[in-house]
């Protein structure tokens, strides 16, 4: 049975507190199996029959609305599509694993919107911007904190949410999903 990531965003920060064995719970009551949360930041590996991605999101999305009133970013990946988002990242091996970020999209970004971020974004701050499958590739260059490339300003100008994840927790996630 094909292992899975869902990547839920704003978990246990702002008002979305949850504790992972609560999320846990939840994903082993809709039936997903071998459930293990990967940080306590919205890191959710399981197994489920094969299926493309977007359905386990629409399932995942509904789940957290019902159980927990949750309206967070979901986005589901298999292990390859997280090991593809490490290996396309143009900026893994130049930057820090720490500001070198993929940030992964509900749905594919249009390239023209791409385009209108990138040039919205050009006097904004120093990160490098590259687009990705159903990604967005981020090197913070100078700290995450402190940078005006916020989840909202890019959610108006790709038309869609996301989550995002540095590199070194990518590769923890892509680890323990080999190591099952």
């Amino acid at each position: 049975m094909p292992r899975y990531v869902a990547l839920l965003g704003s978990i246990n920060v702002g008002g979305n507190r949850l504790t992972m064995a609560d999320l846990r719970r939840a994903f082993e009551d809709e039936g997903f199996e071998r459930v293990e949360t990967v940080v306590a930041s919205g890191n959710v590996l399981f197994d489920f029959p094969a299926r493309p991605t977007p359905g386990l999101e629409e399932k995942l999305g509904l789940m957290m609305r019902d159980r927990f009133g949750m309206d967070s970013a979901i986005c589901v990946r298999s292990r390859d599509e997280v090991a593809a988002a490490i290996a396309d990242n143009p900026f893994a091996a130049a930057g820090e694993d720490r500001m070198v970020h993929t940030h992964f999209l509900e749905r594919e970004a249009d390239a023209d919107q791409f385009a209108v971020l990138a040039a919205d974004h050009a006097d904004r701050g120093p990160e490098k911007l590259a687009l990705g499958d159903r990604a967005l590739y981020i090197d913070f260059v100078d700290g995450v904190a402190d940078s005006r490339m916020t989840g909202k300003f890019l959610e108006r100008r790709l038309g869609c949410r996301g989550t995002a994840r540095n590199m070194r927790s990518l590769a923890r996630i892509l680890a323990k999903m080999d190591d099952d």
